[in-house]
């Protein structure tokens, strides 16, 4: 078995894979753009494109032409690129894949704030479903934006792994725990809807070695491990990502482009919308990670 960079007792391996991550990752929002003719049809240099930038940061910025009202824009190029197992959670169309937009009329989604105009914290997409279903891929993709607002902030997981080893290993080590985060059962008219998760912050995936993580900056429906160590490295992630590192990147995404990655850390501001052209954009969660082109030659 190929050693893991993420075992903390593997410190030459760990810098070894530090050293290349840092040497190959993106250093501004724009290198994270790759145009592509149709996301639907990638040709295969736009489709090496988008898997090489990915397999640098964990994620990539399309941008595209294509302006259609087309859920197969999610659908297709997840399967161009590997993610095949599409999570319909509860909220999703029956296609399994979410009209993220403001709900124009009472009822579940408007419950939630991705489904509203208000701003959502960082977080990481399914942080509250069990391990069997990890999100370990993304696509969020724009058919309208809004008229002000509806920006979205980006990080790479692994640069945030990376900060808090460099900064501490004894908080790795607290987050990841098995009981690190707990997010409360989710309640409905007929019961427990959904039952009480814990689990880590970081873990290793047992089938690509990648790194996962799962996380939420809100205050309310979640648990930290009572413990002065997960205290204070979960207040160094919020420092992090409020911090103006070079690391956190930031940009809004326009008609025709998406975000294509393996659930980076993301938040997104509160938006004003144009009211006959109301902000749109798909979202489809895979149990799959993006191919990664470079596995085998540079262990990212």
């Amino acid at each position: 078995m190929k050693p893991s960079p993420f075992n903390l007792q593997a410190d030459a391996d760990y810098r070894r894979w530090r050293d290349v991550k840092l040497a190959m990752h993106p250093t501004t929002a724009q290198a994270l753009v790759v145009d592509v003719a149709d996301p639907r049809a990638l040709s295969p240099s736009e489709k090496q494109a988008l898997l090489q930038r990915c397999a640098q940061a964990n994620m990539v910025i399309y941008r595209s032409s294509v302006f259609d009202e087309d859920k197969n824009i999610v659908r297709a190029l997840g399967q161009q690129v590997g993610l095949n197992h599409l999570d319909g959670n509860w909220l999703a169309d029956d296609d399994g894949i979410s009209p993220i937009a403001v709900s124009p009329s009472p009822g579940d989604r408007t419950a939630y704030i991705p489904y509203t105009n208000r701003p959502i914290k960082w977080h990481t997409d399914g942080y509250y479903q069990p391990p069997e279903r990890n999100i370990r891929g993304m696509i969020l993709h724009c058919v309208r934006a809004a008229s002000e607002g509806g920006h979205s902030a980006l990080m790479d997981t692994d640069m945030a792994y990376i900060a808090l080893r460099d900064a501490n290993p004894e908080w790795v080590r607290a987050l990841m725990l098995p009981d690190a985060m707990t997010i409360p059962e989710r309640l409905d008219d007929d019961g427990i809807a959904r039952a009480a998760q814990s689990g880590p912050v970081f873990s290793v995936d047992p089938v690509t070695g990648a790194l996962h993580m799962r996380y939420t900056a809100r205050t309310r429906s979640v648990i930290w491990r009572d413990d002065p160590v997960t205290r204070v490295a979960v207040a160094y992630i919020e420092q992090l990502l409020a911090s103006d590192s070079p690391h956190v990147f930031h940009l809004s995404l326009q008609p025709g482009m998406g975000l294509l990655c393996n659930n980076v850390l993301h938040d997104r501001s509160g938006f004003v919308d144009e009211p006959t052209q109301p902000r749109l954009l798909y979202r489809a969660r895979f149990l799959d990670r993006v191919q990664n082109p470079n596995l085998d030659k540079n262990g990212i």
